[in-house]
């Protein structure tokens, strides 16, 4: 059953799971080479995401990597401090029920989906954005997703399911864009960026309970080639390795070594270990 579909079964929970401690520890890194060392004016040139654009008077303005590394940068102690929090408090048991390489997978996706929403509503503007807000947003989504009834307390006192307070965050969320882009306000706040989070996260989960992966994305767009030219990858019965060559295969190492392996058999060894 695709585990975007399972109720939530506790078992294995690890309060601080790897792919989260690893986010956070570079969050703290990156913060602290921006507000502790004298790279940080540069760090801030240069990693910031800047808008399409948009003058850098110190820097390259937008530049590919920027919608990555804006997720590690912040505007201050507050801002690193509540994202991170966040992120422990609902991504924690969502790492734990995904996997930490499907919820790694997702985080970055949510926040490169953010960062493209934030460059398509900010064209021209002077300010670059920093944060990882929109990664956030997406992680909170997934959680009213996967745990729709669970009660989250609002200033841990009143009782609202998860579900509710996704959507009225969402609602808020929107409703501040709009008019910060009614009224020509300079906000220092990424609406679309947090909104395009949960949109980009939504947009994933829903992907991914179709049973697709990215995997089968890329086989698919970039079909591999063989002797007897293109063919998409599949698993199949075809493509399975039995356990006769398997046996060969080691014999041939024993008698020969691993460097006497032709590459087909190299692949085939390769893919039963990962069996």
């Amino acid at each position: 059953m695709n585990h975007y579909e399972q109720t939530y079964r506790p078992g294995g929970f690890q309060v601080m799971p790897p792919g989260i401690k690893a986010i956070i520890l570079a969050n703290i890194a990156v913060f602290l080479v921006q507000f502790a060392t004298p790279l940080g004016q540069l760090l801030y040139m240069y990693g910031s995401l800047w808008p399409m654009a948009s003058p850098n008077p110190a820097g390259p303005g937008f530049q590919i990597w920027q919608p990555i590394s804006y997720m590690f940068m912040h505007g201050g102690l507050a801002h690193i401090l509540f994202n991170m929090f966040a992120l422990w408090l609902f991504g924690a048991e969502i790492e734990n029920y995904w996997g930490t390489k499907e919820f790694t997978t997702y985080y970055f996706i949510c926040g490169i989906g953010a960062a493209i929403v934030n460059l398509l509503t900010t064209i021209g503007s002077p300010y670059p954005t920093v944060g990882a807000s929109g990664a956030v947003f997406g992680v909170l989504l997934a959680f009213g997703m996967m745990f729709p009834d669970r009660y989250i307390f609002l200033y841990f006192l009143f009782p609202i399911k998860a579900k509710f307070f996704v959507a009225g965050y969402a609602a808020i969320e929107l409703l501040m864009g709009l008019n910060n882009s009614a009224m020509g306000s300079g906000s220092n706040i990424a609406h679309f960026a947090h909104l395009g989070g949960m949109v980009v996260g939504f947009a994933y989960i829903k992907f991914r309970q179709q049973g697709w992966s990215l995997s089968d994305w890329i086989d698919k767009t970039f079909p591999k080639n063989d002797a007897e030219g293109p063919t998409l990858y599949k698993k199949g019965p075809s493509q399975e390795v039995s356990e006769e060559e398997i046996d060969n295969i080691l014999d041939k190492i024993s008698s020969k070594g691993y460097a006497s392996l032709t590459d087909e058999e190299k692949k085939k060894l390769l893919k039963a270990g990962g069996r």
